[in-house]
């Protein structure tokens, strides 16, 4: 495997995979003035086991809400690119059919749409959400869970260079959590995964994947979504999803995860905020503050054109954009009024 992932065919398309919509970027296009001589550098020392991971850059993002950011260098990118090439196949065997984000053919839309599925079929809910699930995540547990199925002892060194690397990036965002049988150097356990690998990404798939299958084969729990650390049990009763609930929690524990407290059953009817939008049985509508906050750019996107800081082209991709998002809601009302905006230039 290891052969395979250093080839020339791999890491061409690793690269072109890493630069797909960016190749405008300074990074990018100066990687790609050398490509030659920058891929054949990096092959020559991932197959001497020479390759260092590079510094992340750290910014945070504020929707839909306050995240910590770690992007790698781009020449990084395209390590991570080839490893996923190799390694995706194996585990999307495994992977249970309702788990969404960070799929080929899944996504936010096909989650919304298997949500409301469940939401006619069972008339209550129990949504959890894992606290800090990026920060917290266990290196010695997901590598453990990552070496069950990937045996290649050059591939296994990779895997544990990138984790490595991001040992840490997530650590001033952590709140401790002990857990029994924890002594005082439990805080210094390797954990957490930069947001923004593609690498971390997938790696989030396979971390949860063990609760995946509790969940679905031992509680079977007929209607079960997961979108990254967003859970939704469907069930026909409230004792039942409390006891499903105090379950999830002792089997959480053994990932070292914990759940937001104060989550409970709800009946569907009451609406489930999920993805940005609320899903009810027989309707869908994005919530609130994600009308509020598209309105607020837009007018922003606006005063740019009019100003001719931004091309028209620039924004009508923006605006279609999000038509392409909330137009899986009940949203025709809306769309107009956000729409109704000034585009005369002065």
């Amino acid at each position: 495997m290891f052969d395979d992932l250093t080839s020339w065919d791999n890491l061409l398309l690793a690269y072109r995979r890493a630069a797909r919509g960016k190749r405008g970027h300074d990074n990018v296009a100066a990687f790609e003035y050398a490509l030659e001589d920058n891929l054949l550098a990096l092959q020559a020392e991932l197959r001497t086991q020479t390759y260092q991971p590079g510094a992340y850059v750290n910014f945070y993002i504020h929707e839909p809400k306050r995240r910590l950011i770690s992007a790698a260098p781009f020449r990084d990118r395209v390590v991570h690119h080839a490893l996923c090439n190799l390694i995706v196949p194996i585990y999307e065997r495994r992977f249970i059919a309702d788990t969404y984000a960070n799929r080929v053919g899944k996504g936010a839309h096909r989650a919304l749409q298997r949500t409301q599925q469940f939401a006619r079929r069972f008339p209550y809910v129990l949504q959890l959400d894992v606290q800090q699930f990026f920060p917290s995540i266990d290196h010695a547990i997901l590598s453990d869970l990552l070496a069950a199925k990937v045996t290649d002892p050059g591939v296994r060194w990779l895997i544990g260079r990138i984790l490595a690397s991001g040992a840490g990036v997530l650590q001033e965002v952590y709140d401790m959590v002990y857990f029994p049988g924890d002594d005082l150097f439990a805080v210094q356990r390797p954990r957490g995964l930069p947001i923004g690998n593609l690498t971390s990404q997938f790696w989030a798939n396979v971390y949860l994947d063990p609760l995946d299958h509790f969940i679905t084969r031992r509680l079977r729990c007929p209607g079960y979504v997961r979108y990254v650390d967003d859970l939704l049990l469907f069930g026909p009763d409230k004792p039942t999803l409390w006891a499903w609930r105090a379950a999830v929690i002792e089997r959480l524990a053994r990932l070292r995860l914990t759940v937001h407290p104060g989550a409970h059953p709800r009946p569907v009817t009451e609406g489930i905020p999920f993805l940005g939008f609320v899903t009810w049985p027989q309707r869908r509508r994005l919530k609130r503050r994600k009308g509020l906050y598209f309105r607020r750019r837009l007018r922003r996107l606006a005063a740019a054109y009019r100003a001719g800081a931004i091309p028209l082209a620039q924004l009508t991709a923006r605006v279609q954009g999000w038509i392409n998002h909330v137009r899986f809601g009940n949203t025709v009302g809306l769309r107009k009024a956000v729409l109704k905006v000034n585009l005369r230039r002065r």
